[in-house]
């Protein structure tokens, strides 16, 4: 088996014919060695770098999902880095228990539901009065709840598409407005692993995912010569409460096949030491997974072939950890 990649200079990776599509899938090593063939880098080094440019003190940037999660550890990372900060969450108790101390000079906390045009525009208002600015928006705040395609509630797929796509598309077309004006900005869309390549069971969560993915590229496109750039990450499976959720839904099971869930200090890393100063197009976390998933993408007929047997895998650890769960309780 071999791949070649075709330019000013031809790439020539040769598989062993004995390896099975699944040896592909579950070999980290294969996966490291092939990216570093194929596009001239290692995943460590697409991952991490020691030299890379720190951000400006005192930048102002603002925040969604803030109450937990990913929002909430960027929140603490940007407030020891020295960030003005607006950190919002449509969940003001949780906001305020994580937040609450620093509120005051340099912290402005504000409910915001990211699906209401007239709370962004209040809460764009807030930081442009304190500030006079904003350097970055951080669309984190996300929504899912595994269910077939045949089997889902159509409130569901409203709810969806709301927050995962809608809402992040309202914020950047919001911001996007004054940072143009400013002359400068950096918008920044978490959206998911699901948004490169298709995951059965969470057919909505994929399809909003894929429309904020599809919406940041082609923003960034348009926003770029105004001197605004837009940055989408897509991380793989994140150690949040909407993993935690998961384990109890059998439609999830692919969410638990791949190897070492993510951390929310993983995509602090990757926002703080890559994205803010290098302003990528995109980010895929981490980068074997992210690999995967660019040729299931390709071939979406890949999944028919690996669906069934990354299922039980994934049922398996599901299983394992709710029985860990309870031996807890």
């Amino acid at each position: 088996m071999s791949l070649a990649a075709s330019g000013k200079s031809e790439l020539q990776l040769t598989v062993d014919d004995n390896l099975s599509v699944l040896d592909l899938v579950f070999n980290p090593a294969w996966f490291s060695n092939g990216f570093r063939q194929v596009s001239g880098y290692s995943i460590e080094e697409l991952e991490t770098s020691e030299d890379a440019m720190r951000e400006t003190k005192n930048s102002v940037a603002l925040i969604t999902g803030c109450a937990s999660g990913i929002g909430a550890a960027l929140g603490k990372a940007m407030l020891d880095r020295g960030y003005r900060l607006v950190l919002t969450d449509i969940d003001a108790d949780g906001l305020a228990r994580n937040f609450g101390q620093y509120e005051g000079e340099f912290v402005i906390l504000a409910d915001l539901d990211i699906r209401d045009e007239n709370a962004w525009r209040k809460t764009l208002d807030a930081a442009f009065e304190r500030w006079g600015r904003l350097d970055i928006l951080l669309n984190v705040a996300g929504y899912l709840e595994p269910a077939y395609s045949h089997e889902c509630e159509p409130e569901q797929i409203a709810r969806h598409m709301r927050i995962n796509a809608e809402g992040p598309m309202l914020g950047t077309r919001l911001a996007a407005e004054r940072m143009v004006t400013q002359g400068h900005g950096h918008i920044i869309n978490i959206a998911s692993l699901a948004g490169v390549a298709p995951v059965p069971g969470l057919s909505m969560y994929v399809a909003s995912k894929f429309a904020l993915r599809g919406f940041s590229l082609a923003a960034a496109q348009e926003l770029r010569e105004h001197g605004v750039y837009v940055t989408v990450i897509c991380p793989d499976a994140v150690q949040t409460p909407m993993l935690d959720m998961q384990v109890d839904y059998p439609q999830a099971a692919l969410t638990f096949s791949g190897g070492r869930v993510l951390t929310t200090d993983d995509i602090v890393r990757a926002v703080l030491d890559r994205a803010i100063p290098r302003k990528p197009l995109e980010i895929l976390i981490p980068g074997s997974r992210g690999f995967l998933a660019r040729v299931a993408s390709f071939f979406p007929g890949v999944t028919f072939l690996l669906g069934d047997r990354l299922a039980r895998k994934g049922r398996r650890r599901q299983e394992a950890l709710a029985n860990t769960r309870a031996g807890r309780s």
